[in-house]
């Protein structure tokens, strides 16, 4: 095992999400009409700037929506937005999207190889580590670290992530392990993996 992996099982042992009982996707249902708004009736968001929420982990969404209701993500729509939600709320719109089918997104051709060597074998020179250590070679994510699906992710939205993680203006990351990595990564390095991400599915 190499040491970004070795890093990763870690901190996937430590940061397990607080939330992890399980949720009621029917009652996610009736609670997540104003979310279709912005993320779709099927769990497609309706701009690339929004994250598509189809087949995300329940735990990765759970800790997200307490994270925006606690102040410890900040967003002027989503932080509103979660302001109110229960425990129970949270578990059952999280029951709701994880239940969905996954949302099958497309790469452009410009800066694809960039990414893909990115996303697989990390920025040896800045000390940027695989992607694929913590996000899995096909982008599935780690549901019971509560770390999310990449797969298909809407690359605008993942480029601005990234970014965000990078100026610390998201901070809600287990050890600050994305704004670790973000920090030494350049703009175009980041939209290069971005839009490797956003077809992950069908890479080869």
């Amino acid at each position: 095992m190499n040491k970004w992996a070795l890093a990763a099982a870690l901190i996937a042992a430590w940061f397990v999400s607080p939330v992890n009982a399980a949720g009621d996707a029917a009652a996610g249902q009736a609670k997540a009409a104003v979310c279709s708004a912005c993320h779709g009736g099927d769990g497609k968001a309706i701009q690339s700037t929004y994250p598509n929420l189809a087949a995300q982990h329940p735990q990765y969404l759970a800790k997200q929506l307490t994270d925006y209701r606690d102040g410890n993500r900040v967003n002027a729509l989503m932080s509103g937005q979660a302001a109110n939600l229960s425990d129970q709320d949270i578990l059952d719109l999280a029951a709701y999207y994880g239940a969905m089918d996954k949302i099958e997104g497309v790469a452009t051709e410009e800066n694809l190889e960039l990414g893909k060597n990115i996303y697989r074998g990390g920025i040896t020179s800045a000390g940027v580590a695989a992607c694929a250590a913590c996000h899995g070679p096909a982008g599935d994510g780690n549901g019971p670290a509560a770390w999310p699906m990449l797969s298909g992710q809407n690359a605008d939205y993942t480029a601005d992530q990234l970014r965000y993680f990078r100026s610390a203006e998201r901070a809600n990351d287990p050890a600050a392990m994305m704004r670790g990595v973000s920090e030494r990564m350049t703009d175009t390095e980041i939209t290069a993996v971005a839009n490797y991400i956003a077809g992950l599915h069908t890479a080869p």
